[in-house]
């Protein structure tokens, strides 16, 4: 069963990604360690105890359709009242709204370990968080005044409805329609899939945030607004009243995550409006400006890629657990130098240990990568003036990192925890597959982890003419320095290891900024996805090396610095291979493509 790992949680938010040294400064207000410390343990006492039996449950049993209603699984509802009664949807919302105003780090620590306990149950929460965010950003006085008190405590929920059947990356195509009406709402008509948490039984009113156009909007993404849509309409005194004309026509049947309802939303059928042909509609509420609504959704969807991110690490850091549980109980041969009985549990094979450390290193660098995109956010919106905008970019640049490196992450160590269960992790008995089922969205939705890669090459290398990458390197050198000047000989090589993958890392990113420079756009492209790997790896390198100076500084564990020493010879190596594939990859990948026709 998942127990959180409070301790390793709390190490990598304050001693890696920057949390002790905000709150020392008092960037957070009066913020104290001791109250980070309570919320982590409750957070991971509620995950580990209330959700994660839950969760095995939800995936056997999934979420159904039944006469237009969505049930979730058993304990699901009475789960959410719980998880909202404990204040855990508000953590970081404004106080004005019920909320807590606490840093974007506590809310991704917890949202990791609500995600290892139960993805499929998260991501409710998850969706209603930014539906919050963009309101607070983009909505009118009205608007927040109704729906966002009851957002913020989690009575009701949100969801973003984005994805049309024609209409998957490219949202410039969409075809949801919206018309004005005389008393300043809109009517919205059309269809919208793969919606999660569309439809459900958990909460009392759901709140739809849906991108639509207006009859004379700008073509492509230039006419595109972003609308309120609740499913109960709700009254000045906050009362829920008609239904609104919006419903589930059917859920998905999914590879993974099978506790959450993936929904088909219809708008504006007629279903469920009074009968007169001029109440026919969905009814909404325009947030921000006419034309505008894409910007308004990604500040929903900015944060939701980090979530995404966060996603990736829950799924590592649960497989990694179950495996080397497994590991130490399943007994097969004799490992080498055993001298027990019988045969020796398969964690003292060599090639399972490696496997296992390998687990262990990708998690713990994907953490890092990701709560140090949250720290840069919330050093973002505690600054101003250069500083600010310094933090803006940094959060900027490790988003779309955070978000395919943890996502690829969690696929890569739930895969290699089947692996070590051997035949019995096929079985979906021992619920290793669960993980490998669930983690195999995550690189696909909130923006491909392909599109990830052209947002960082084409968006983030250019920030500031590309002084914000090259600092950021300069800060990754001094780490591999500070690792070379320990003269620790538990460190091994891993000084030489740092600076040659920062090498290659420097090496790429010029070469991508030149070719940029140069129009040759397409052979930037072509080395966009190695890129961001290669940018993952030394980032986990720079970043386990970190922890581990902390460590020895401090007198702790040895585990940090063999990890960190592991880490850096045995799979930075593949940098060297990435850096090549950036720089010279692209003619070889436009000859081959004659074969794809």
């Amino acid at each position: 069963m998942y127990k959180a790992p409070v301790e390793e949680i709390a190490f990598t938010l304050n001693h890696v990604a920057g949390l002790a040294d905000a709150l020392e400064i008092g960037r957070f207000g009066d913020l104290s360690a001791d109250l980070v410390e309570a919320i982590l343990e409750e957070a991971g006492r509620f995950a580990g105890n209330e959700m994660a039996p839950l969760g095995e449950i939800g995936d056997k049993q999934g979420a159904c359709l039944t006469d237009g209603k969505v049930k979730t699984p058993d304990g699901w509802p009475e789960l959410y009242r719980h998880w909202r009664e404990g204040g855990w949807n508000g953590l970081t919302a404004p106080e004005a709204y019920g909320g807590q105003n606490l840093p974007h780090m506590l809310n991704v620590a917890a949202l990791e370990m609500w995600n290892s306990a139960s993805m499929a149950f998260a991501l409710a929460p998850t969706l209603t968080m930014g539906a919050i965010e963009a309101l607070v950003a983009h909505g009118s006085d009205a608007l927040k005044e109704k729906y966002l008190a009851k957002l913020v405590s989690g009575e009701w929920t949100g969801t973003m409805n984005l994805t049309e059947p024609h209409a998957g990356s490219d949202l410039g195509v969409l075809k949801t329609r919206a018309e004005r009406s005389d008393d300043g709402t809109y009517r919205i008509f059309g269809q919208k899939i793969f919606i999660t948490w569309g439809e459900h039984d958990a909460a009392d009113n759901i709140i739809h945030l849906v991108l639509a156009r207006l009859p004379d909007a700008p073509a492509g993404t230039r006419g595109i607004s972003l609308f309120l849509v609740p499913k109960f309409l709700v009254g000045d005194d906050g009362s829920l009243e008609a239904r609104n004309d919006v419903f589930c026509h059917s859920i998905e049947h999914k590879l993974g995550i099978h506790g959450s309802p993936t929904c088909t939303m219809i708008y504006g059928d007629g279903k469920y409006s009074p009968g007169n042909e001029e109440d026919k509609g969905a009814i909404g509420w325009l947030i921000g400006e006419e034309n505008k609504g894409l910007a308004c959704m990604f500040t929903m969807m900015n944060n939701a890629r980090l979530a995404v991110g966060m996603q990736g690490v829950a799924i590592a850091e649960a497989a990694t657990q179950k495996a080397v549980a497994f590991a130490k109980e399943r007994t097969q041969g004799k490992a080498p130098g055993w001298s027990g009985e019988g045969m020796s549990p398969i964690i003292d094979h060599p090639d399972i240990a490696r496997t296992l450390i390998t687990m262990k290193a990708l998690t713990q660098g994907a953490r890092a990568i990701c709560y140090a995109c949250a720290h840069a956010t919330d050093m973002s919106h505690h600054a101003e003036g250069d500083e600010a905008r310094h933090w803006t970019e940094r959060a900027a640049l490790l988003t779309p990192i955070a978000k395919s490196f943890a996502t690829d992450a969690g696929v890569d160590v739930a895969s290699l925890g089947i692996q070590v269960h051997g035949g019995m992790g096929f079985i979906e008995e021992t619920g290793a597959a669960r993980y490998l089922r669930d983690a195999r969205i995550a690189p696909i939705y909130e923006g491909t982890n392909g599109i990830q890669a052209i947002d960082l090459v084409t968006r983030k290398l250019p920030l500031s003419s590309g002084d914000q990458v090259r600092g950021f390197i300069g800060e990754l050198k001094e780490i591999a320095d500070k690792i070379s000047a320990s003269n620790n000989t538990a460190f091994g090589e891993t000084g030489d290891r740092l600076r040659a993958a920062i090498a290659a890392l420097e090496t790429a990113t010029g070469w991508l900024l030149d070719t940029q420079a140069a129009g040759r756009t397409a052979d930037a492209l072509a080395g966009a996805t190695p890129y961001q790997r290669l940018f993952g790896l030394v980032l986990t390198g720079c970043y386990l090396a970190k922890g581990a100076l902390v460590a020895v500084d401090n007198g702790g564990p040895e585990k940090r610095v063999a990890l960190c020493r592991f880490m850096a010879e045995n799979l930075l190596a593949e940098t060297s291979a990435l850096k090549d594939r950036v720089v010279s990859g692209a003619a070889s990948l436009q000859a081959a493509r004659s074969i794809l026709a």
